[in-house]
């Protein structure tokens, strides 16, 4: 494995986050702070709680998630496609990298951005409200291997998109209503039962559970479930990027 390719792209997709700080660091902080003053604050003080659960700390687990969900597809998704976008990409591929090391290098960058901010998010929500981690370890389990799924996902969008307006759209479209209606603020359970069984088609409601059991050992599914149905679409998206870089499908000219 060349170890080197790997560390160069991903100090190179590290430092466009530097760069970029206030955008990739500052921007969803202050967006999931205002959750926070709003949903935990504001509304907190007047809501029940839910399994036993403080609203605003029964939303924590949830709006971390969230913010990690998003940064991991947008920076993973831009990662390679401004490459395609500016023909560097023609360079990545003549190189002596394997696509495995160019997906370990974009995606490991991607997954570890988004991994900070989440951990950054959760020192800053403590500000706000007060809640414990039963599981700590599992709950930094969940944290990276979301990271990387998603960041697989993004990946796999930047590989496919045509134009910067495609790249916004999937996001846009796709992940940001599934994350609302994922359990972010709600159980699932407080739903009518058709809904609620609708809801388990969502693959967002299976990383929320997971992650808020982490947080206070209750779910709305089983935990289990959570790690199976999470590693299902990583393995379905490393699948179809891996059939991409083999067929050259939007690689090559």
């Amino acid at each position: 494995m060349n170890v080197h390719a790997i560390v160069a792209i991903f100090r190179f997709e590290a430092a466009r986050a530097l760069r970029t700080a206030l955008q990739s660091v500052v921007s969803p902080v202050l967006s999931t702070a205002l959750y926070f003053v709003v949903f935990g604050g504001a509304l907190g003080a007047h809501m029940a709680e839910i399994d036993g659960v403080a609203y605003g700390a029964f939303i924590t687990p949830g709006l971390i998630l969230s913010s990690v969900l998003a940064l991991s597809v947008a920076n993973a998704s831009f990662g390679i496609y401004f490459p395609r976008f500016s023909g560097t990409i023609y360079e990545i591929l003549s190189a002596p990298v394997s696509s495995f090391e160019i997906v370990c290098g974009y995606v490991g960058a991607a997954a570890a951005k988004a991994v900070v901010v989440g951990l950054i998010i959760l020192v800053t929500a403590r500000l706000f409200v007060a809640f414990e981690i039963a599981h700590p370890a599992l709950m930094l389990f969940f944290l990276a291997l979301t990271a990387v799924a998603f960041s697989l996902f993004g990946f796999l969008i930047g590989l496919v998109a045509n134009s910067f307006e495609q790249l916004q759209l999937a996001p846009m479209l796709l992940i940001t209503p599934l994350t609302f209606l994922g359990g972010v603020f709600y159980s699932i359970d407080m739903l009518p039962p058709f809904w609620r069984a609708a809801s388990l088609a969502n693959p967002i409601v299976y990383l929320v559970s997971g992650f808020r059991w982490s947080f206070f050992g209750r779910s709305d599914v089983g935990v289990g479930v959570s790690l199976v149905m999470t590693a299902v679409f990583l393995v379905l998206c490393l699948g179809a990027i891996a059939w991409i870089f083999r067929a050259g499908y939007r690689l090559r000219a």
